[in-house]
């Protein structure tokens, strides 16, 4: 439960805090952008009715005040007055979340309406600041050191207000308190006014969502690419190391063809990073050419994985090398994580692979028998997460799994032969 002084001190944080006094600032610079238009207003409305007194006088300025608002929103209308309006608001207006307020220029006319609206509110409330402190806060001082005419009017109102015991001083810090309380006021106002009138439309919403979907793409893409070139290669890698080791001195020319398939598979897995930092860093001549191997590569890969012990009984179906790229591309890739999987995950182990073109699809099938030294994978990583979203992307889809009777593993992908990337 709040206590007293709890109150009391949020209260004088509130009027008087770091927040208040940045308001102050940001209120006190709408008063200054306010004065052109005012003046230009008084000067129009005295050429109208050069014959004043001073009520007429007085009131010739309000009605300035208020013609001058108009004058001010037609201006805000210029799509760069959004982005300094922002920036300013981020910077002095304290707002709660200052992320949501437009960093651009308004790029709509709803937007434009918006914002004039908000430099009217500004102007406004910062000509209401500015003028209550720079007349206001003089004559406090006047009335709290009782200077020429403080006691006067203290007793004007005491003869009114009989009984209130009214100073000078007590009515010097009254004033003071009506102008840091209209402060907060209008700051507080403004805060809450800034994200709906500052920040981005539901179009500019929209197209930010569209741009982020699209960088989150490109980054899984990216990543699917780094996990399945650059992670089989280190694979097959470690096992070649791990069997030269075994034999170095006993079979030296077995020894011999291992580090010659090493020194192969890191030539081609940094062919393959470097295409994959080209188009990271959208060079035009990376994202020209074809972002990694196509199913005519799978000989080779067939070929490097015989050399870590893999033998797989390949069933490759004719016409594969007239498949559109991107199909070819994400089949291989395909390929050459599942065969990865089973490098890792059951050893060198024989596997079966099917590549079939069926009905105008491409069916992807691959096999290898699970057992007590080769435990199943249950949850999968991400490379079976790559393999879903590869298909997903080209309208096709996948299923993994082991077999019902638990003695094989089973990968089964099937794409459109003429699908695109969504």
């Amino acid at each position: 439960m709040d206590t007293g002084g709890g109150l009391i001190r949020r209260a004088g944080e509130a009027l008087f805090g770091r927040r208040a006094r940045l308001r102050w600032v940001h209120l006190v610079l709408g008063g200054a952008l306010l004065m052109p238009y005012y003046l230009l207003s008084v000067v129009a409305l005295g050429a109208l009715n050069p014959d004043q007194g001073h009520v007429r006088q007085l009131l010739l300025q309000l009605l300035a005040l208020f013609t001058s608002l108009p004058m001010a929103a037609v201006t805000a209308l210029v799509p760069t007055v959004r982005g300094l309006e922002g920036a300013a608001a981020r910077a002095l207006c304290a707002v709660a979340r200052p992320e949501d307020l437009a960093t651009g220029p308004a790029r709509s006319w709803a937007a434009r309406w918006r914002t004039a609206l908000w430099f009217v509110l500004h102007l406004f409330s910062g000509g209401v600041v500015a003028g209550m402190t720079l007349a206001g806060a003089p004559f406090a001082v006047v009335l709290i050191f009782g200077f020429a005419g403080g006691e006067e009017l203290a007793k004007y109102w005491t003869d009114r207000f009989p009984g209130w015991m009214i100073t000078g001083p007590t009515l010097g810090l009254a004033v003071l308190l009506l102008i840091v309380g209209t402060n907060a006021a209008c700051g507080t106002l403004l805060a809450r006014w800034a994200p709906a009138l500052l920040g981005p439309t539901p179009e500019e919403r929209l197209a930010a969502a569209e741009r982020r979907a699209t960088v989150l793409a490109q980054r899984n893409r990216l990543a699917r690419e780094l996990h399945d070139s650059v992670g089989h290669a280190l694979s097959a890698v470690g096992i070649q190391a791990s069997a030269a080791a075994r034999v170095l001195r006993t079979d030296p020319d077995f020894a011999a063809e291992a580090l010659r398939a090493i020194e192969e598979t890191a030539r081609g897995a940094v062919a393959e990073l470097d295409t994959v930092l080209g188009l990271l860093r959208e060079e035009e001549d990376a994202g020209a050419g074809p972002a990694g191997p196509t199913l005519a590569g799978l000989d080779d890969l067939l070929r490097q994985l015989a050399r870590t012990g893999v033998t797989v009984d390949a069933e490759l179906a004719p016409g594969l090398g007239a498949l559109p790229a991107e199909v070819s591309r994400e089949a291989y890739r395909i390929v050459q994580e599942g065969l990865t999987n089973v490098l890792r995950h059951a050893g060198p182990a024989p596997a079966g692979l099917r590549v079939a073109l069926d009905a105008g699809r491409l069916e992807i099938e691959l096999t290898n028998p699970l057992g007590p030294a080769r435990p199943s994978r249950p949850g999968g990583g991400r490379g079976l997460r790559g393999i879903g979203e590869r298909a997903t992307a080209l309208r096709g889809g996948s299923s993994v799994g082991p077999s019902e009777d638990g003695t094989t593993w089973r990968l089964a992908v099937w794409l459109p032969v003429g699908g695109s990337a969504g």
